[in-house]
């Protein structure tokens, strides 16, 4: 579709549980794409397509599919809902234009909706809401509306209001056209009543109608006025008004329905098109000339511009490969085009041009501005990375990816196992830039890093049945930091013959704690001899960058250290950059043992939602595991307990909390920040390690 101002490029976000995948599923089944509706809990949803997904009834990896509503085109990317699988929701969030959150009446803002949400804010991505689960028992839709003003820091009002909650929600009141839906018999949802207010419905919904056209006011000073004198609003005039405040991501649309009983997601569809931007709306995306990076550019969403795109996700298909998806923001994209990836310097060839419709796929001859394709015979690219043409190069800001938190150690059961291992993970690497892994040398251990317990498991289990790997697993292990407690110098001299040439480098430095988690920063001190060569004092700075990563307590990587070099002795015969590098390493390593090194680790933000009964025991579970309890509100019949918690303690939470309360119980958990041990604590650790004798 050449029509920029038809297409709408969204990703539905939310909460675990939330019903997102479900919602996804009905817009599918309405919008003409699927003959059946899959359902998450019979392990037949479209977009659940991982047999790892359909056992666990989650969504583990994003899954993009195009349908069409009122003429347009809809690119739609399903996320994951588990905190462990965040990454899929940063880089869906990175190239789509809007956005709808999934709430649940009962559930009202949960933690992993702040986590999405404050994701959606980074990327300044205009969002409508849609509050699912109506028909369940404690359905409040007004406490949901206030969460999200509350929680979520946005104004927000509603734009249909549900016409009876719990069993008895039959249907929505549209307060922008003065219509009504509802939804009767057993035919899937595909047909509803749509008829005009009664008097008496008109009275109740028209004071929620004068809610919504007073958050608006501020957006449009004619609707204001005509509010003010007391005169009836056109539908047309109070779309246009939300439609300009949701792009300027200022204002929140809410509906509401339910997925699984098949109301509410016309509207919704209908919303998509009214409210949400095109490619056209969000304007000409910025970035940076790829020669001169201090240089800003810019691309324009059209066809006729040079083209431009960003590669977000990498997959591999069983049957076709290597999957490359691409958002193209300007430009045309063709079968056996040949691009350019200025970060790798490498030159593309475009084999095959694929739409996705989850693990489907449909071969396009070409794609344009706003389009999300998925591409074949890319050898070089990797996630976040942009493509262009190589005679105007441009760089779009690279995406961050969360810190690893979580270990486990694994070994190949066979040799012939032992072979396929490392390409395995590789391959598990590049398709997801959240997971790390690190061949020990020292001990001998493979270890592999993940956000969760969840997510290591999804790991193993996917090298067994894709890769056909077997492994050997060992528990979990904390990924813990090194940091320092005093200020400390060290200087360090290397003198060594290397291939008959002598090499020299000397190097004094200041090692000083920040106090914070912070990544290690250096600066040069000292002024050098207007002789000293600049090179020299990139191999200083190197070498320290270089040693950051290896702590000296047990190897985890240096956080929260200001170095500061102090002086640094040339010899214009022997100096060498390596000997300055290998100079500063050892007089940085030296002054953290002088320093008093500590290990760090990691604190989780930890809620749990508990029914009253079992509060007590919960709270005294957490501080048996060295919780810190922040606040305790009530929420329905519920209490909604947050803490602060170590990792550390935290393994095999999931079964203790269900055995505790019943299985009545949930949590949500995500990283937080590192902290220093006490040392009867961390010296627990290293002994453990084997670091440290009894």
């Amino acid at each position: 579709m050449s029509n920029l101002e038809k297409i709408r490029n969204i990703g539905i976000m939310a909460h675990i549980d939330a019903g997102k995948t479900t919602t996804t599923e009905r817009i599918l089944f309405y919008t003409g794409k699927n003959y059946k509706m899959g359902e998450v809990h019979d392990g037949a949803a479209t977009m659940d397509w991982m047999i790892q997904e359909q056992e666990r009834g989650i969504t583990i990896t994003s899954a993009a599919t195009t349908c069409e509503w009122l003429k347009h085109q809809i690119n739609i990317i399903d996320t994951p809902g588990h905190v462990d699988f965040t990454i899929e929701v940063e880089r869906s969030l990175r190239v789509l234009d809007g956005a709808v959150g999934v709430f649940c009446a009962v559930g009202g803002v949960e933690p992993q909706s702040e986590t999405v949400w404050r994701q959606a804010d980074k990327y300044k991505v205009p969002r409508i809401a849609f509050v699912n689960k109506m028909d369940r028992v404690g359905a409040n839709f007004d406490e949901v509306i206030e969460e999200i003003k509350s929680k979520l820091g946005k104004k927000a009002a509603a734009i249909n209001y549900p016409i009876g909650s719990e069993e008895n929600f039959v249907g929505v009141a549209d307060l922008v056209t003065k219509k009504k839906y509802v939804w009767k018999g057993n035919d899937n949802g595909e047909k509803f009543e749509l008829t005009d207010w009664t008097p008496a419905e008109a009275e109740e919904f028209s004071i929620y109608r004068d809610v919504l056209i007073e958050n608006l006011a501020d957006y449009d000073d004619q609707l204001a006025d005509l509010f003010l004198n007391g005169e009836d609003i056109p539908a047309d005039k109070l779309r246009a008004a939300i439609r300009k405040a949701t792009i300027k991501d200022d204002f929140i649309p809410v509906l509401t329905g339910s997925a699984f009983k098949n109301k509410g997601i016309q509207p919704l569809l209908d919303a998509v098109i009214y409210y949400l931007p095109s490619p056209i709306d969000i304007g000409p995306i910025k970035g940076h000339n790829a020669k001169d990076t201090s240089e800003e550019m810019e691309r324009n969403p059209d066809p006729k511009e040079l083209f431009s795109g960003l590669a977000f996700k990498i997959f591999t298909d069983p049957f076709v490969g290597s999957l490359t998806y691409v958002r193209i923001y300007s430009g045309e994209l063709k079968v056996g085009n040949q691009i350019y990836n200025p970060l790798q310097n490498k030159k593309e060839k475009v084999n095959k041009l694929l739409r996705m419709h989850a693990n489907k796929r449909e071969e396009i001859a070409s794609a344009s501005a706003g389009d999300i394709v998925a591409v074949t015979g890319l050898k070089f690219t990797l996630t976040g990375e942009t493509l262009c043409l190589e005679h105007k190069p441009i760089i779009f800001d690279l995406m961050e990816f969360p810190e690893t938190v979580i270990s486990i150690a694994v070994e190949p059961k066979t040799a012939d196992d032992e072979k396929k291992l490392l390409a395995a993970l590789q391959q598990l690497k590049t398709e997801d830039p959240s997971f790390k892994f690190v061949d020990n040398k020292e001990t001998g251990q493979l270890l592999l890093f993940g956000m969760g317990e969840l997510h290591l498991e999804i790991i193993t289990d996917r090298l067994l049945r894709e890769f056909k790997v077997g492994v050997n697993i060992g528990s979990p292990q904390v990924s813990y930091r090194e940091t320092i407690e005093t200020p400390a110098t060290a200087s360090h001299t290397y003198r060594r013959e290397i291939g008959g040439k002598n090499q020299f480098g000397h190097c004094e430095l200041e090692v000083t704690p920040t106090g914070d988690d912070s990544e290690v920063s250096v600066s040069i001190d000292f002024r050098p001899k207007a002789e000293f060569p600049k090179d020299y004092l990139k191999a200083l700075e190197k070498g320290i960058r270089d040693a950051a990563p290896g702590g000296v307590l047990a190897g985890y990587p240096f956080l929260g250290i200001k170095v500061s070099v102090k002086n640094a002795e040339w010899n214009q015969e022997e100096s060498s950059e390596l000997a300055y590098a290998i100079a500063s390493s050892m007089a940085f390593k030296e002054a953290c043992r002088k320093a008093k090194a500590k290990l760090m680790e990691p604190i989780m933000d930890l809620e749990v939602v508990v029914p009253g009964d079992f509060t007590g025991e919960v709270i005294a579970d957490l501080n048996s595991r060295r919780g810190k309890i922040l606040n305790m509100e009530p929420k329905q019949n519920k209490e909604v307990i947050s803490s602060e918690v170590p990792l550390g303690q935290m393994f095999g939470y999931s079964t203790d909390l269900r055995s505790k309360t019943q299985g009545r119980a949930s949590f949500s958990m995500k990283f937080k920040h590192y902290e220093k041990m006490e040392t009867k604590l961390m010296n627990e650790v290293l002994i453990k390690r084997g670091l440290l004798l009894p």
